[in-house]
């Protein structure tokens, strides 16, 4: 069976994790946590990144440095990961889910405006597969009606948006690490903060509330409980794994890369001739590789290719169930507008094997039987 995806692996990550526990500090903040928030801050141009124990919580940490409180609303895509509504409902805000566009599978930055209230305070945009939103037209809707703008670049490591980096372009942009990511610590993430001034209490929340990194900064004489927070720092451990495959971001990126442009040769008759939709990158963005999905003619079709694919040794996934149809999608949200192509799109679209050093041979394998399935249809 070719596997949907396998966690990056470059082959120095076991000599690091040695090196921070042989270190005696495996809490986190150590050498690792640092040297990884460094080249994050370096590569993005961010004043400030902070490691996190996943994106998830990533986004509730910038849904508290936003101030959200009960009843505020925030704006988003319902074609997300649970996760990033999770963050501000937890905070007692009421999610307006806007539509997205066909093309990129991101929020429509034409429909956002109609859905701003005197209530809303937040618009986050979900960089879909790496592929930046529009975030002039969404930066420039923020500064109009004086709303937050949180990047959920989950998918976003190493992409840009006419040369910025993804999660710096907002004001706070949130990562995830996760297995399955292109850059992986097992579970992880960090929030990367625009304004300086945040810095602070940005280090404050992720404390638990407290000053504890002035403390050891040695700012103030001693630390204690200031503010709400959260206990958001990760292990020593994780950045320590994740470290070696950040010095070799290019390497890996340049990898995932030619797996996806190897895709898009070999299925491109299929696409040429309507029997599938590839993905679509626009111009003025610079996209990771996250994912190479393929867009069926329906729902049917999709369910009969992934098991069409499984019986040949392909391992295939659709995404996400759009939010706005789920229970607690019903409970604490609303779609604003026309649901014209959330569901619809969602249908269609199938993931297909992506992860650093996805063989040749398997790449043809997958495809030669995505065109033998249709061959069949």
């Amino acid at each position: 069976m070719i596997s949907f995806n396998i966690p990056p692996f470059i082959g120095k990550e076991c000599e690091s994790v040695e090196k921070a526990v042989l270190s005696h500090k495996i809490s986190g903040d150590g050498e690792f946590s640092h040297l990884c928030s460094n080249w994050i801050e370096n590569r993005t141009g961010t004043p400030k990144a902070l490691l996190t124990t996943s994106c998830s919580d990533a986004l509730e940490m910038a849904a508290l440095l936003c101030d959200i409180q009960e009843g505020d609303e925030v704006i988003m895509p319902s074609y997300t990961f649970v996760s990033t509504a999770n963050a501000f409902v937890l905070r007692g805000a009421k999610i307006v889910f806007v539509d997205i566009r066909p093309d990129t599978m991101n929020i429509d930055e034409n429909l956002i405006e109609e859905a701003i209230t005197d209530r809303t305070r937040v618009i986050v945009p979900v960089h879909y597969a790496g592929v930046s939103c529009e975030m002039n037209r969404i930066n420039a809707l923020a500064k109009t009606y004086d709303l937050r703008v949180v990047e959920d670049a989950a998918q976003g490591v190493l992409s840009t948006y006419e040369g910025k980096a993804l999660g710096s372009l907002g004001d706070f942009g949130c990562y995830s690490f996760h297995e399955t990511k292109n850059y992986s610590m097992g579970e992880g993430g960090a929030i990367l903060i625009k304004d300086a001034e945040m810095i602070q209490r940005a280090e404050i929340v992720r404390e638990k509330g407290t000053n504890r990194s002035l403390f050891w900064r040695g700012q103030v004489d001693k630390y204690t409980w200031v503010d709400i927070g959260s206990s958001f720092l990760p292990s020593e451990l994780n950045a320590a794994y994740l470290y070696p495959q950040l010095e070799h971001a290019e390497m890996i990126n340049q990898n995932r890369l030619a797996s996806w442009n190897l895709y898009a040769e070999l299925l491109y008759d299929l696409a040429a001739n309507g029997r599938i939709e590839p993905p679509f990158i626009p111009e003025n963005c610079e996209h990771n590789a996250h994912m190479f999905y393929i867009k069926t003619a329906d729902l049917g079709e999709r369910t009969k290719l992934i098991q069409f694919l499984r019986e040949n040794g392909v391992e295939s996934v659709f995404h996400y169930v759009p939010l706005h149809s789920s229970p607690a999608g019903l409970r604490f949200g609303r779609f604003h507008g026309e649901d014209r192509f959330t569901t619809s799109e969602s249908e269609r679209l199938l993931r297909l094997p992506m992860y650093y050093n996805l063989t040749e041979a398997d790449i043809e394998t997958v495809t030669r039987q995505i065109i033998q399935f249709y061959k069949q249809v």
